[in-house]
């Protein structure tokens, strides 16, 4: 276990994790602003944060700077930021608790797959819906700061506003991601119990 833990920090420094680190810590100044009535200057935090979550994993891959620290903690940041956003949209703002909740019940059990599997030295990447689910939760946040401009135009799409409609197009997509990743996850664990038997 200590060397697990070890080689987790051993490599922290790098650009790509320096950029999940300041993701990590723009999320309470986000809070604050949004707290502060300044929903402009928190949706500007919002973007910078989501800037960084497009720019870590391009440039860990580019400068070939993938280490553990990040595989674990940049997708931790990114759930903690959009769940954050979306906890402050929903109980302050216009986005419906239910999507909330299946959302926060969906990166609860990823979690919980995610430390099984840790301890079964297993890992499973991320998938594509995973990565388009993410957008999605990013675009439907961005465009909730803007959910009474789309009332007062009347811009409505299948009776819902564009960031509620891209809001629960995304929850099913992400539900949609969680099953292809653990059905991977499932299958990698299958794959190394036969190959150990």
């Amino acid at each position: 276990m200590k060397e697990k833990i070890h080689k987790l920090f051993s490599n922290v420094w790098t650009i790509p994790n320096v950029l999940t680190i300041l993701r990590i810590i723009l999320i309470p100044v986000f809070v604050v602003l949004f707290f502060k009535g300044q929903k402009m200057a928190a949706l500007a935090v919002f973007c910078a944060a989501s800037l960084t979550d497009m720019l870590d994993g391009y440039l860990a891959r580019k400068l070939n700077q993938i280490t553990d620290f990040g595989k674990l903690f940049d997708p931790l940041a990114d759930k903690l930021m959009v769940l954050t956003a979306m906890v402050c949209q929903t109980f302050w703002g216009p986005l419906p608790l239910v999507a909330v909740i299946i959302v926060a019940a969906k990166e609860l059990m990823m979690v919980l797959g995610g430390v099984f599997m840790l301890s079964k030295d297993v890992v499973v990447y991320s998938n594509y819906f995973g990565k388009a689910a993410q957008v999605g939760f990013i675009a439907a946040l961005i465009l909730s700061f803007f959910h009474d401009k789309f009332l007062e135009g009347n811009i409505v799409l299948f009776g819902m506003t564009p960031d509620i409609l891209i809001l629960w197009l995304t929850v099913a997509l992400a539900i949609i991601a969680m099953g292809v990743y653990a059905a991977g996850a499932i299958k990698t664990i299958r794959a190394k119990k036969s190959g150990q038997a």
